[in-house]
């Protein structure tokens, strides 16, 4: 609501927030100058069906800000990994605009998260991490569909390079331990390109 009824106060806050981030990357840096090979820039910007707000109120109060640490990650070397949940199709071009290096986490069932499309859309400026579906496969499939997703996102999102298999999100505590073994086995034995 703060968005469309207290703008100015948000962009204070955001502000605020955003500076900190700044300065404590910042210092990071300048303490281990070079060491730093991937930092992490995140906005959760969608929901399972769409953005969670409109591309201008995106556009208006997040990405610029974004850009900054954006900026700052690539001036001190490193590539930026970019995470935003869920249905976010309609800003991945902004993203990529504003420098994502890897974008996080791919959630497929997700509206518009087709694997094939993104990687026929972006796969040529992104790399994707993540794939591996953490609130339906992980946590609810058998070990086979969990081996046939693995060779799936290495066939869809791997095709050519350009991705690193992981989980959505975190791996829930109700995945079966012998699901997560088949997914980092299967990948191990299959994902070297």
């Amino acid at each position: 609501m703060d968005l469309a009824l207290r703008p100015e106060m948000v962009h204070a806050c955001l502000d605020r927030l955003f500076d900190l981030a700044y300065k404590r990357t910042e210092r990071i840096y300048d303490q281990i100058p070079g060491q730093v090979v991937i930092s992490y820039v995140a906005e959760d910007l969608g929901s399972q069906e769409s953005l969670l707000f409109s591309l201008d109120t995106i556009r208006e109060f997040f990405l610029p800000r974004m850009k900054r640490m954006m900026d700052l990650v690539h001036d001190a070397g490193a590539y930026v990994f970019t995470h935003s949940d869920g249905a976010v199709r309609d800003v991945i071009p902004d993203f990529i605009q504003m420098g994502t290096d890897v974008l996080n986490p791919v959630q497929w069932r997700c509206a518009g998260m087709e694997r094939a499309a993104l990687k026929r859309d972006f796969g040529d400026r992104l790399c994707f991490h993540g794939g591996m579906d953490n609130q339906e496969t992980l946590p609810f499939a058998g070990v086979e569909e969990v081996r046939a997703e693995v060779l799936d996102n290495l066939r869809i999102l791997g095709a050519g390079g350009g991705y690193i298999l992981a989980p959505c999100h975190n791996i829930q505590a109700v995945s079966p331990p012998e699901n997560i073994v088949a997914m980092y086995e299967t990948a191990y034995e299959n994902g070297w390109t």
